[in-house]
Order: structure tokens, then sequence, then C-alpha cells
């Protein structure tokens, strides 16, 4: 599966509110830009709360009242007493803040061509017609999981069949949920996440990576002979890195501490000291004495982050020069932020994320299932 046929998400066109940075806003200097979203955030005051996620630019960071992982950020956007939730992140994660908000609490994604390219790997409909297929080949029992980067219709769909969200901390709790209530696991959308936390398991002799449309590859017969079935998909930023980097960065800084995502392969995991969430890779760092090095083998807005919040610890980027920021993330411009704040104070919301009803209703079953473990 090429990194390229995901670039055009398909899946914002289920919004009908797609609308573009207006030409007045597209030349605004740091200055000025600064100045009128203070100006907009003093107006506004407690109606609205903005959420940064660890990937947005310091530009969006700067702004916000809370910065952190996703699903954190929607937990306090639900307990913020704001009637507006303006999300820095992506689709998915504005689509988990709706979900969890009051119905009162209108969510904003300033640009809706922040989509995440992984979430975009395994679209409801896709899995459908592929659980069809795979359900087809066996009597046993399958529970679908989906990492949290998913749409809330895939949220939905694995409710419907019995299964759950997680996030990159909880995927083994989730993993054994699944497996006490079925014989086998199929884990969306990221399949390094999921290798990783089968290794974590002790189940790496039960793992196969299953790709539905590929003609060459394995059949779902084949597939259903696993106890854990990998969906074909993948973090574009941390597929990026490699076992040479971590190799690398220990020929450069030899008592360095290496700390990766666990999105990341399984032999860079393997090759590193610590793998965790972004929140454990703050907290690792925040907590390091100073003077030590930190390699971090993630998406590099949050290693720049890091270098400001802890400037007496040696933060450094994994691969150098060679790491990436997040496509995604970068469509949510500060222009865009200005734009849609300036609305508000206007009365008119722009770029509103809102989820059905029923799916809304749906993928709460899977976050409370979440929740349970």
């Amino acid at each position: 599966m090429e990194t390229a046929e995901f670039d055009t998400d398909l899946s914002l066109f289920k919004y009908d509110n797609l609308e573009q940075l207006p030409p007045a806003y597209r030349e605004l200097g740091d200055d000025e830009r600064t100045e009128r979203i203070e100006a907009a955030l003093e107006t506004l005051g407690d109606d609205v709360v903005i959420l940064g996620h660890n990937y947005q630019r310091r530009e969006i960071v700067e702004h916000a009242d809370f910065v952190g992982d996703s699903y954190q950020l929607s937990k306090e956007a639900a307990a913020a007493d704001a009637d507006y939730v303006v999300f820095g992140g992506v689709t998915f994660m504005a689509e988990s803040a709706d979900i969890i908000t009051d119905d009162s609490q209108s969510v904003i994604l300033p640009s809706m061509e922040a989509s995440c390219p992984m979430a975009g790997m395994a679209e409801a409909l896709q899995v459908d017609a592929a659980w069809a297929e795979l359900t087809a080949e066996t009597d046993e029992d399958i529970i679908p999981v989906t990492y949290m980067n998913s749409y809330a219709d895939l949220k939905a769909f694995c409710a419907e069949q019995g299964g759950l969200v997680c996030t990159s901390s909880n995927a083994h709790e989730a993993f054994e949920y699944a497996l006490e209530r079925g014989d086998k696991v199929l884990f969306l959308p990221d399949k390094h996440l999921g290798e990783n936390t089968a290794h974590r398991l002790g189940m790496e002799e039960e793992i196969v990576d299953w790709d539905p449309w590929d003609p060459e590859g394995t059949t779902a017969a084949e597939a259903v002979e696993n106890d854990v079935i990998l969906w074909e998909g993948y973090c574009q930023v941390h597929e990026r890195f490699r076992e040479s980097h971590v190799e690398g960065i220990r020929e450069e800084h030899p008592e360095a501490n290496v700390i990766v995502h666990p999105e990341c392969r399984r032999e860079v995991v393997e090759a590193a000291d610590v793998s965790g969430s972004t929140a454990t890779i703050c907290e690792k760092v925040a907590e390091a004495e100073p003077s030590e090095t930190w390699a971090i083998g993630t998406e590099i807005h949050l290693t720049h982050h890091l270098q400001r919040w802890h400037p007496e610890v040696n933060v450094v980027p994994l691969c150098g020069d060679a790491c990436m920021d997040c496509n995604a993330m970068r469509q949510i411009d500060p222009n865009y932020l200005t734009w849609v704040l300036e609305e508000l104070v206007e009365g008119r919301e722009r770029n509103v994320i809102e989820v059905a009803p029923e799916e809304k209703e749906l993928a709460q079953v899977a976050l409370d299932r979440m929740l349970e473990i």
C-alpha cells in the first residue's frame, strides 16, 4: 500500500461545510496575526477553549489553553465550560472531542484539510467489506480493536462488532479485553502499534499483516489462521524511523537515552531504550536529570517543544535533519486560527465538526469499553 494513495482523504467530504481560508487572511505577518489572535481571545473570554496537539507548531501551541495527546485534549474540552472548542489537531481528534463534549459545545477544526493519512487507510466502508470477507472464512469470533487515530465511523463499526477503541498506552489492555471475549483480534489501522502490542503480550508467533486489496498478499482464509490480524496501515511520520537512526544516534551520543513512539517499526522499538506515547515521552524528558541526553523518535514539533520546555536536558531528534513533521497537522496554519477566532467574535461558526447522532452513540460505546479497562 503506497503512502501516496492517501494524500487526499475522501472521508472529509462527509462534511458539508468545507471552507477555504479567505484571501484577506493568507498574507498575515507574524506580529499582526498574534495581535489579532490575542484580541479575539480577549473578546471571547471563557466562551472558547483552544486545544493544541503535541505535534502542532509553536505558533499554535503558544495560544493553546491545553497541550497534549488527542484523547487527553478531548477530555479537557469536555471538562471546560466553553461554548466553542477550537481543536489544533486533525479531523479524527475533533470528532473524538465532539463525541465526548456536551451537545451545547461546538467543536471547530481551523482547517478541514487537516486529515490524518493513517486514519484514511481504514475507513468504515473499506473495513465493512473486508470484515465480511474475513468472517466468512471462520466460525471463531473476531473482535475488532481500533486505535484512537481513526474516524468516528470506524469506532462505531468496532462497537457494533463487540470491539473497542484503544490508545497507544492501553493497547495491550484492549487486546486482552478482546481476547477474553473472542478468539482473534483484528487491529486497525496501525500495523506497527499492533505488532508492538502483540510482542508485549508474547504473541509474536500469532501475528499476520493483512491487506485485503493485495492480490498477491495474505488471503482472508490465511489471515484467520492467526490470532492477531493487523490491518495494513501506518503513520507516515513514525514509519520513517529506521534502526540505523538508533545506531547513528548511539555513535554520536553514546550516553543517549533513546525513546520512540510505538507507532514505529518493530525493529526500531527493539533498538530503543524506551517506547511510549507522546505523554510518556514528555514525562520521561520532564523527569530527566540535567545534562542527560534524550533522543526522541516521534514527530519533530514535539522534539522542538521539549527542547524549549526543558533547556536543561539535551533533547535531540532521533533522525536529525531527516525527521519529518506531520503533513496533516501542518494544515492548521495560524492564519486559519486567526480566521476562525475572528469569525466567532462576529457570531459565525466555521468548520464545525459534527458526528452523526447514531455514529456518535456507537463510537461512545467503543470509548466506554476502553474506559472499562
